[in-house]
């Protein structure tokens, strides 16, 4: 890993190192300026929703896969034996929704949309950490608004598991970086409780405390990482396998119920190359767009030498998003959580003058709010 920056008050104790780097105005300022960019996308939301008749409740905790986690909230899981099962959504989400619904007045959906907004400003705290970590804090700052504006930012806002498993997987990447094993190896397990998408963050773990395990920099630590990190993913997959009777329960509710699994990137390829050669709705422009400039961001990512974690998980989540069959339309929201993307925009924009900074954040925050408006009162399928 790129070594990283020595700590002008080295000399202070480590708690008090790390909470330099954790908290203070630079993380308030973050995450404020996170929660400020989404209020005023979900207030656009709630305006367009007005005239078009629907509430705001509905559209951020009823609609498409809101409606299956709100379910599960409510019901828990089915037995498997529906063509599309529940069982397909990982478990801490609605589970988290649900413990918040029986110490608050909450419902179900509200519970569900108040644990994606909570998580939203964990992600952004996290986002914080690992930009000022690498960098400094204005990188930091803008690296957590510049991720509450991106296209499918609207996720972040509904009850969806988007928030919670980026702020999983961005403090599990910081601890990584940090060399605090434990930490990484704890929520690693949480986040691949949380989305199959932990399957681009669990390899990273392992690899990174084998390294450090290798290279004698770690003790025992490093090694309950390594046996740990890939628990939460695999426990729930030998869960939905003991309640299917069958090993691989969870990929068969995946592929024969909804029709999803990994072909390597034919189906995503072929039908890019029918978006881009015929009139197609603006989703799927977007979502062509959005997997482009992924690859541009990865490409400049790497010759810009970000630390090898960070690369090797946006490098996985791109790949799983690429190669899976299905859901085209859903490709761009399955990379919200790749925010090592935006570390070098975000840096740019944090060296640039304060008033461009704002001006480029404003301009995409405009953008972010209608796109978020035009997902789920205008375009008929998932987000």
């Amino acid at each position: 890993m790129t070594p990283l920056p020595v700590d002008v008050a080295a000399e202070r104790p480590g708690w008090v190192r790390l909470g330099s780097r954790l908290g203070g105005r630079g993380a308030a300022w973050a995450v404020g300026g996170y929660a400020l960019v989404r209020v005023v996308s979900v207030a656009a939301l709630w305006l367009w929703g007005r005239a078009e008749h629907r509430t705001l409740g509905f559209l951020l905790g009823s609609a498409w896969d809101s409606a299956w986690y709100v379910g599960i909230v409510e019901h828990g899981y089915d037995s498997g034996a529906a063509l599309f099962s529940n069982m397909a959504f990982f478990p801490l989400f609605p589970f988290t929704a649900r413990g918040l619904t029986l110490v608050t007045p909450l419902g179900p959906a509200a519970g569900a949309v108040a644990t994606a907004w909570i998580a939203g400003g964990l992600a952004a705290w996290g986002l914080y950490a690992v930009g000022n970590l690498l960098h400094d804090r204005r990188t930091g700052i803008v690296l957590a608004v510049l991720w509450g504006v991106i296209p499918h930012a609207v996720t972040e806002s509904m009850a969806y598991s988007e928030s919670l498993f980026t702020a999983l997987a961005a403090w599990t990447l910081y601890a990584v970086l940090a060399e605090r094993w434990l930490t990484a190896g704890a929520l690693c397990v949480l986040a691949g409780l949380t989305r199959p998408s932990a399957t681009a963050l669990f390899p990273v773990v392992c690899l990174a405390a084998l390294v450090a395990i290798v290279r004698r920099r770690a003790g025992w630590r490093a090694w309950v990482a390594l046996l740990t990190a890939p628990l939460g993913w695999a426990g729930y997959l030998l869960w939905v396998g003991h309640r299917m009777h069958r090993l691989d329960g969870w990929f068969h509710i995946e592929k024969a119920g909804w029709g999803s699994s990994f072909d390597g990137g034919h189906y995503t390829l072929h039908t890019a190359h029918t978006v881009l050669a015929t009139a197609v709705p603006l989703d799927l422009s977007l979502v062509t767009l959005v997997l482009a400039l992924a690859v541009l961001l990865l490409v400049l990512a790497a010759l810009d030498r970000q630390p090898w974690p960070l690369l090797l998980y946006s490098a996985l989540l791109l790949a799983l998003a690429v190669g899976g069959t299905g859901y085209y339309n859903a490709k761009a929201r399955f990379l919200v959580a790749a925010f090592p993307l935006l570390l070098k925009p975000a840096t740019a924009l944090a060296h640039a003058r304060a008033s461009t900074a704002v001006a480029v954040l404003g301009f995409l925050t405009a953008v972010s709010a209608y796109l978020g408006g035009y997902l789920l009162l205008v375009w008929n399928h998932s987000p």
